[in-house]
């Protein structure tokens, strides 16, 4: 089977969850026997790699412009489609699904993946949110099949578009290799001794409660936030500005492989007190190197189904202080992390994930 794949920045070790998710997935279909080539978009792809792990890689041009690239992206992607005759071609988030009448007109089988309603973010204004609930519209009904990452989204394409959708959730790698300590070192975080936050610098990320919960407590852990904007904007500069402000404060900027994994394994908590999520890939990376959670108490965090302590309030500052004060002082054994991760490891499993998503693509094509 020859697919191609559309709607992701790219891969590998580009920021986003998407693009976590399309690194995972498509190494181990190809791995499968089947011909898999990703479109990236040029001006994120730092590595010009032609191939990665038996995915081939397509850079496409696209403007570094937040309204206009996604677009501009998936329509110059669609038409070199045609060069490759793909059995499958894949769409992933619903801006890009805006082009799925497109893909259909050229001809394709077209699978879409709905990774959440991006309009609900609050970066976006009403003619973005616009385009964004109509690209939902476009994937709901006239792709071939649906894919969603979580249950609360495949209610809603159900009760919106009268759709069936196939529920594939987001995976995790577990880490079986023992993990060292020099990158920690580098930015001065003591291992078991910070609080976690891993995102992108946008308001529905809810750094900004953090940074303002994490002030108001009196402790010596230190909090290491891990990402960046894709744009600078007002948002994250304030963000950046609020983090000087707090000695105990570290930002990383985006970190991949190594670094990465090593701010995972060794958080004393994590913390996600996001506005907004489609299915939170982050919280399940750091439950895979059994670290204990917490995270805001939106519909896409309840649905993983962690324990009560571990919610807070979204968006309330107290609550959110409250309870990573609560969590800070709670003691976890091996025998915890390890059912943290055999937790993980059975319900959210890559390889599983694959096997599932080509189970769609061949409906597809039937």
């Amino acid at each position: 089977m020859k697919i191609f794949v559309t709607g992701t920045r790219g891969i590998p070790d580009i920021p986003g969850g998407v693009e976590r998710h399309c690194q995972e997935l498509y190494p181990r279909i190809a791995s499968a026997g089947h011909k898999v080539l990703v479109a990236t978009r040029k001006p994120y792809v730092k590595q010009k790699l032609e191939v990665y792990k038996g995915v081939r890689l397509e850079h496409i041009y696209t403007p570094r412009v937040k309204s206009l690239e996604a677009i501009v992206h998936t329509s110059i992607s669609l038409i070199k489609a045609r060069l490759y005759s793909p059995d499958i071609v894949h769409i992933h988030a619903i801006g890009p699904s805006l082009l799925t009448p497109l893909a259909k007109i050229l001809g394709f089988k077209v699978v879409v993946t709905n990774h959440g309603p991006d309009y609900e973010r609050q970066k976006w204004g009403r003619l973005a949110k616009f385009i964004l609930m109509a690209g939902e519209m476009a994937g709901a009904k006239w792709a071939d099949q649906v894919i969603v990452i979580s249950k609360v989204i495949q209610k809603s394409i159900n009760e919106k578009y009268n759709r069936r959708a196939r529920l594939i959730p987001n995976g995790v790698t577990i880490e079986e290799d023992k993990i060292g300590v020099d990158y920690l070192d580098q930015i001065g975080a003591e291992p078991g001794k910070y609080i976690l936050a891993v995102a992108r610098f946008v308001p529905e990320k809810g750094l900004h409660d953090l940074l303002d919960a994490f002030r108001q407590m009196n402790t010596d852990c230190k909090l290491v936030i891990a990402g960046d904007a894709d744009h600078e904007t007002e948002y994250s500069l304030g963000i950046k500005q609020k983090a000087k402000e707090d000695n105990r404060v570290i930002l990383t900027g985006y970190i991949t492989g190594k670094p990465l994994k090593q701010v995972f394994a060794h958080a004393g908590l994590f913390v996600m007190p996001s506005y907004h999520e489609g299915h939170p890939i982050a919280l399940l990376e750091a439950m895979s190197y059994g670290r204990l959670a917490l995270v805001s108490d939106i519909a896409a965090n309840r649905e993983i189904g962690l324990d009560q302590e571990q919610y807070f309030k979204c968006g309330d500052v107290s609550s959110l202080k409250k309870a990573m004060e609560k969590l800070l002082d709670k003691e976890i054994n091996q025998k915890s992390r390890r059912d943290i991760i055999d937790f993980v490891r059975s319900r959210y499993n890559w390889d599983i994930i694959a096997e599932n998503t080509l189970e769609v693509y061949k409906k597809a094509l039937n």
